[in-house]
């Protein structure tokens, strides 16, 4: 078993299959976009083990507490390593994290974004460590987010040979 895959089994964490997008959406791009020894990944939320969006869905502040915005953005972590897995293949082949790209679905008046979307950057430093994976990144709250989802996050990663 590949380092990083074993990590996440040691935290009892198991990477979703590829999204199923609700009836009558259709989506037209690729989740992970290779060039060269970059990879660029879409816009993730957070996926339940079936591949369906997890919940609670809503706004963070509002529907949500900054917890329930924190294990979302973890959630959405592990919806962008299957990705990743699935292409370029081996979450191994990941040298270094790039960037992070982190929206939060928040309530007006919600500013804690940055503390949601380190539920993401958390995981990601816990089974990279802290040089591979250090990754410049931004939190910005949004109005909206796409299926009531409460986190968004899309990024960059650079692949080894």
């Amino acid at each position: 078993m590949a380092n990083i895959e074993s990590r996440l089994a040691v935290l009892g964490l198991i990477l979703p299959p590829a999204f199923t997008p609700p009836p009558g959406v259709v989506l037209p791009f690729v989740n992970v976009r290779q060039i060269g020894n970059r990879a660029v990944i879409a816009g993730h939320g957070p996926q339940s083990s079936d591949g369906q969006i997890a919940g609670p869905l809503g706004k963070v502040g509002a529907e949500l507490t900054l917890e329930q915005g924190y294990a979302a953005a973890r959630l959405t972590a592990l919806s962008m390593l299957g990705s990743l897995k699935r292409a370029p293949g081996e979450l191994d082949r990941i040298s270094h994290w790039v960037r992070i790209f982190g929206m939060v679905n928040s309530a007006p008046g919600f500013v804690r974004q940055p503390a949601v979307i380190n539920g993401f950057s958390d995981l990601i430093l816990e089974l990279w460590g802290p040089e591979a994976g250090a990754h410049a990144r931004s939190a910005v709250g949004m109005a909206e987010l796409p299926f009531g989802i409460p986190v968004e996050i899309e990024g960059e990663v650079q692949i080894a040979d």
